[in-house]
C-alpha cells in the first residue's frame, strides 16, 4: 500500500512512507504489552502530568503542526491552527478531570459496604481518520491514557506525518515507549489486528463500511468497539429565527474544513415563509468566499482533502442532478488545478437521490422547504444517519421541543453542532454508537469492578 503525502492544492506527492512490516508491528505490540504492566500501576498525578505535557507541547509547536495539517489534508491554516489548540484542551481536561471522573463510587447496599472502581483493561486499537488528524487523535488517546491503557493508533494513509509526529510528542512529553504507538499500516491490516487477542478494544472514527468492517472484527472477537462515522445533519430554521444569524452560522456549519466534517451542517431545512429569504441570503454568502491556497491566510475556501474526495463528491452531485435535482448554486469541479470543488446548493431533492440519502462531505449543501415544524422533524429524521443537528429560532422552549423529538446523539439550538472537550460527542443509527469527550469519554474502554465488603454477620 502506498502511504504518501499529497498536497491537495495542487495533488502533487510530498512525501512516501514505507508502510510497516508485520515483524515490526508485532514488536510494537510486544512493547505495549510490557508498557501496560507498569502503566497500569501508576498514580494519576503521573499519568496527568505527562497529558498536561503533550498538550503544552502541540501549544509550543502548533505553528508547525498547522502546517502540516495544512499540508497533508488542506484545511485552512487558522482552522488548523484552532485544531492544535482544541486538541491540546482536550488533553489538559482529562489531565485536570480524569482523576474525579475514574474515582470509587461508592454504593449504598442494604449490607455491609460496596463501590466501583474504574480499572484499566489494556492495548487499545485507535482507527483515526484524516479530516481532523490532531483532534481525533486526542479524544481517543487521552481518556485512555489517564485510564491507565495503552494504545496503539492506524492513522489515515493521507495524513502519515501527522500520526508520525504525535507519537514523536508523546515520546519527547516523557512518555514511556510502548504507551503510544502510530502504525504506518493500511485499512484491512488493522482490521485483522483487531482480532488479536492482545487488543483488548477497538475504536475508529471513519466510513460506514469501515465502522462496519471493524464492528464485525470485534464483535466476532468478544472484545468493545465505539464508532464515530458519518453524518448528515440537519439545520432547521423556523420561522421566528434571526435570519442574518441563521445564514452566518449556516456558512460556518456547512463550510468548515471545507464542508468535510461529520457533524457540518449538510441539510438545511426551512420553513416555507422564509425559505426565499434565507436561500437568498445563504447563496449570497458563498459566492463570496475567497477560494485558494489554504496556507493563504486570505483563503476562505480551499481544497478537498484528495482528488478522489473531489471526484466523488462531483459525481454525487452528478447523479444528484441527473436524477431532477436543481442546482441552485456551483454543480461542478473548479477549473483549477487541485481536488477543488465549487461551492454548490441543490434543490427540488427527492429520496432515492444521493444528495437526499447519502453524506457530501464537501462544500454542497442541501435545501428543503417546509410547512411547519411536523415536517421539518419528519425530513430531520428521514436519514440513516444519527449524528448531530440544530435549530434555530427565538422560542428556545419550542427549539428544546423539535430538539426532543430529533433521533441523533446530539442536537444545539441557534448554533450548527460543535465540539468542546466537556462535551459529548456520538451518535445514533448508522452514525454510530458510543461517546467520546466529556465524563462520558473516559467510560467507554474502563472495567467498572465492583468491589462488596460483607458484613461478618451477613448471611446466605
Amino acid at each position: 500500500m502506498s502511504i504518501q503525502t499529497i498536497n491537495p492544492n495542487n495533488n502533487q506527492v510530498v512525501k512516501s512512507f514505507t508502510e510497516m512490516p508485520p515483524e515490526a508491528v508485532e514488536a510494537a505490540m510486544i512493547q505495549a504489552e510490557k508498557a501496560f504492566v507498569l502503566w497500569r500501576k501508576t498514580v494519576y498525578s503521573k499519568r496527568a502530568n505527562l497529558l498536561h505535557m503533550v498538550a503544552m507541547i502541540m501549544r509550543e509547536r502548533k505553528e508547525e503542526l498547522a502546517a502540516m495539517i495544512t499540508l497533508e489534508m488542506g484545511k485552512l491554516l487558522d482552522q488548523s491552527r484552532g485544531e492544535i489548540d482544541l486538541s491540546a484542551d482536550i488533553f489538559d481536561y482529562y489531565a485536570l478531570n480524569g482523576e474525579n471522573f475514574l474515582g470509587d463510587k461508592i454504593l449504598d447496599p442494604k449490607q455491609g459496604e460496596a463501590l466501583i472502581r474504574h480499572s484499566p483493561i489494556g492495548i487499545l486499537l485507535g482507527v483515526e481518520p484524516w479530516n481532523f488528524p490532531f483532534y481525533q487523535v486526542a479524544r481517543f488517546a487521552a481518556p485512555n491514557i489517564m485510564i491507565g491503557n495503552v494504545v496503539l493508533v492506524k492513522h489515515a494513509s493521507n495524513v502519515p506525518q501527522c500520526g508520525i509526529v504525535i507519537e514523536e510528542i508523546f515520546k519527547t512529553a516523557g512518555a514511556p515507549n510502548g504507551i503510544y504507538t502510530n502504525l504506518l499500516i493500511s485499512g484491512p491490516r488493522a482490521s485483522v489486528l483487531a482480532a488479536d487477542d492482545r487488543i483488548k478494544g477497538v475504536s475508529l472514527t471513519g466510513s460506514e463500511a469501515a465502522g462496519s468492517s471493524i464492528a464485525a472484527v470485534a464483535g466476532k472477537n468478544l472484545k468493545k468497539s465505539v464508532l464515530e462515522l458519518g453524518g448528515n445533519d440537519a439545520f432547521i430554521v423556523l420561522e421566528d429565527a434571526d435570519i442574518d444569524q441563521a445564514v452566518s452560522w449556516a456558512v460556518i456549519g456547512r463550510m468548515n474544513n471545507t464542508g468535510q466534517c461529520c457533524v457540518a451542517a449538510k441539510r438545511f431545512i426551512v420553513i416555507d415563509s422564509i425559505a426565499d429569504e434565507f436561500l437568498s441570503k445563504f447563496k449570497a454568502m458563498l459566492i463570496d468566499l475567497k477560494v485558494g491556497d489554504p496556507m493563504d491566510v486570505e483563503t476562505e475556501l480551499g481544497p478537498l482533502s484528495s482528488e478522489k474526495a473531489a471526484a466523488d463528491l462531483a459525481d454525487q452531485v452528478q447523479r444528484s442532478v441527473d436524477a431532477g435535482a436543481k442546482v441552485v448554486l456551483g454543480g461542478k469541479r473548479l477549473d483549477r488545478p487541485g481536488a477543488f470543488m465549487a461551492v454548490t446548493i441543490l434543490t427540488d431533492l427527492k429520496p432515492g437521490m444521493a444528495a437526499y440519502s447519502e453524506e457530501l462531505f464537501g462544500p454542497v449543501a442541501s435545501f428543503y422547504r417546509v410547512k411547519n415544524d411536523e415536517e421539518a422533524i419528519m425530513l430531520a429524521n428521514d436519514s440513516s444517519f444519527g449524528l448531530g443537528g440544530s435549530v434555530f429560532t427565538k422560542d428556545i422552549e419550542r427549539g428544546k421541543r423539535i430538539a426532543d423529538q430529533i433521533d441523533t446523539g446530539m442536537v444545539f439550538i441557534n448554533h450548527p453542532t460543535w465540539t468542546t472537550p466537556e462535551l459529548p460527542f456520538g451518535g445514533t443509527k448508522h452514525s454510530g454508537y458510543g461517546r467520546e469527550l466529556s465524563s462520558l469519554g473516559i467510560d467507554e474502554f474502563v472495567n467498572k469492578k465492583l468491589i462488596r465488603v460483607s458484613a461478618l454477620t451477613d448471611a446466605f
